[in-house]
């Protein structure tokens, strides 16, 4: 594995990084020498990059790759195949196909799910807005792929529920699809920041009176607070009333894997559509994000053939029938090499790292009486308010982001800051293994310090 040997970063400010980085875009008639330009972006690009094979990178769902995946992303890009079926690239477009059919099978999803590979979980969620949208136009009795908003007779009534954290990628989806973000339709949490049921039995209610339900989108691992959302009663809600299931598992649903984490995710197989990130813990060269479909069938609601590409007449493997862009990267494969060099056992121990260090930290935080944990963790993120002895409760949101911004300055390690409920909180992510207890045990002592200074001035 190869590691940057630095810091999490430089430091520098927008004005430093800038000036450092103008001599990379001065292009010039006379081409450069090859060993000078690898010299030129050690020097001027590299120590502005955000070091993800740190220890003390702590904020965010990015790894540094992972060894195995370097082998399969080596080949992608030597070999350069737009896999988009046989026609482009036969072994591309067949091995894309038999991948997705072997995750479908170890997230224990329906027998007829299936799966493609998308360039974000952004992408996977739009279009995943775009099958429950395209399903509930045909209930209306017309088909949305000719007709879009249109062909609704109300279409202001449209909703699609989400909870009150719901990820922006949701809101570019609404924004993108013409529903508007009034469409979103934003409903509480519970005391450990997941989707009440209850909420969302109380807006069930008023489907077809109120509004029209297009789809509920849940969390399998909030991108705040790591808190999955529990699936059962929310999805016999949803099969009760016809109304489409999305989960956004791009951070949480790679730990379905590990058996101790089985029950937070029960009843995988009842959601109609679910995203997933392998970028994320898997430490997988970006892109590589999937979009999953228990019934696989829904694919062919974003099919578009043409007379000499995608044809309608072709039989052979064509997975770029199932998302819009027509180029696609072999995603695929960096996904595969590295789950066979690592091993089931080896990507799961891997896995297990990174939720048993923010699991031991909370636990050693519960006596800490400067520290208040917001919520008990489901995962590998962990929320908190450093509150130190003598600091006014009306100036802790003030402290939150003074120290966020404090250790940002000093390049050491990489936090981040969020909004629950109204109140600002610190974050600290682990999604790499070199994320142990003990360097985010580091970290705590770091922003204590941090903020014992605050209070002093």
């Amino acid at each position: 594995m190869v590691v940057m040997s630095r810091g999490v970063y430089s430091g520098a400010s927008l004005a430093q990084v800038r000036s450092d980085l103008k001599g990379l875009v001065e292009f010039e008639d006379e081409r450069m020498d090859p060993i000078d330009l690898s010299l030129q972006l050690e020097t001027m690009l590299i120590p502005h990059l955000l070091n993800y094979g740190s220890p003390e990178f702590q904020s965010m769902f990015n790894a540094f790759p992972e060894e195995g995946a370097l082998i399969g992303a080596d080949l992608a890009l030597r070999v350069n195949q737009g896999v988009t079926n046989w026609q482009v690239s036969p072994g591309g477009a067949v091995l894309e196909e038999l991948c997705c059919e072997k995750l479908c099978e170890l997230f224990e999803l329906s027998e007829k799910s299936e799966a493609t590979f998308m360039y974000s979980g952004t992408y996977g969620n739009q279009q995943a807005l775009y099958l429950a949208l395209h399903r509930h136009a045909e209930k209306m009795g017309f088909d949305y792929s000719r007709e879009g908003m249109s062909g609704f007779a109300n279409p202001e009534n449209l909703k699609i529920v989400v909870a009150e954290d719901v990820h922006f990628s949701i809101l570019h989806a609404a924004r993108f699809l013409g529903l508007g973000e009034n469409a979103l339709l934003k409903i509480g949490l519970d005391e450990n920041l997941r989707i009440d049921p209850a909420e969302v039995s109380k807006v069930l209610e008023g489907h077809t009176l109120e509004h029209e339900i297009v789809c509920i989108v849940v969390t399998l691992g909030s991108t705040i607070t790591g808190s999955v959302d529990r699936l059962p009663g929310i999805s016999k809600m949803c099969s009760e009333k016809g109304v489409w299931l999305h989960a956004d598992g791009a951070y949480g649903l790679a730990y379905r894997l590990l058996p101790e984490k089985e029950h937070l995710f029960r009843g995988l197989q009842l959601v109609d559509s679910i995203v997933w990130d392998p970028h994320k813990q898997l430490g997988i060269p970006i892109p590589s994000s999937l979009l999953f479909l228990n019934d696989g069938a829904n694919f062919e609601r974003v099919n578009v053939y043409s007379n000499y590409f995608n044809r309608k007449e072709e039989e052979m493997p064509n997975p770029g029938l199932k998302s819009p862009p027509s180029t696609r990267p072999f995603s695929a494969l960096p996904l595969i090499t590295s789950i066979k060099t690592q091993g089931l056992y080896g990507l799961k121990k891997r896995l297990r790292s990174s939720i048993n260090a923010v699991k031991d930290l909370a636990e050693f935080l519960i006596d800490d009486t400067e520290i208040e944990i917001i919520n008990e963790p489901d995962t590998g993120v962990i929320c908190f308010r450093v509150h130190p002895v003598g600091i006014d409760r009306q100036n802790l949101c003030g402290l939150q982001e003074y120290v966020y911004k404090k250790t940002g300055l000093e390049g050491k390690r990489a936090i981040s800051i969020a909004t629950i409920k109204g109140k600002k909180v610190l974050r600290l992510v682990s999604v790499s293994p070199e994320v142990t207890v003990r360097a985010l045990k580091s970290t705590i002592l770091s922003i204590k310090e941090t903020a014992k200074k605050f209070v002093e001035n």
